[in-house]
């Protein structure tokens, strides 16, 4: 199975430290596509050796690519927005992962989307327990006549 994980990366980094262990848990799953999203030496610049054209060509190959998508939504990101919109608008499976915060709620495009399910944790033991739940339907789904 082939995993596009999203993380915000130009709309702030705050979450950037739980991104490796998160693909940590989805590597038990299948091959995680994006890995350098959880790279602790990229900042809210982005990728300045490649153009913003490129980066989109390549985002969008590899949504193209995935069967499944996990975007940990905690830090509002316009980029992952259209991430999760394009892969839900294609009928791949969505897991929106997100630490739920006193001073900002979950964006309703994203907890409203029937195509998406959402998952609140507040630690990593949490998030292992969505993301088995998240994949464990989609095989029992999957094996359902």
């Amino acid at each position: 199975m082939r995993i596009y994980f999203s993380g915000s990366i130009s709309g702030g980094r705050e979450q950037a430290h739980v991104y490796p262990r998160i693909i940590e848990l989805l590597n038990k799953y299948g091959e995680v596509l994006t890995e350098f999203v959880a790279d602790q030496n990229r900042t809210r610049m982005g990728e300045p050796t490649f153009s913003p054209a490129e980066v989109y060509r390549r985002d969008v190959k590899l949504i193209d690519q995935c069967d499944v998508m996990v975007a940990e939504v905690t830090v509002p990101s316009f980029g992952v927005g259209v991430e999760v919109a394009r892969a839900g608008f294609q009928g791949k499976p969505v897991l929106a992962l997100y630490q739920p915060r006193d001073d900002r709620r979950l964006s309703a495009m994203i907890s409203g989307d029937p195509n998406v399910t959402v998952a609140k944790y507040t630690s990593i033991e949490e998030a292992r327990e969505a993301v088995e739940r998240f994949f464990d339907g989609m095989t029992s789904d999957s094996a359902t006549p």
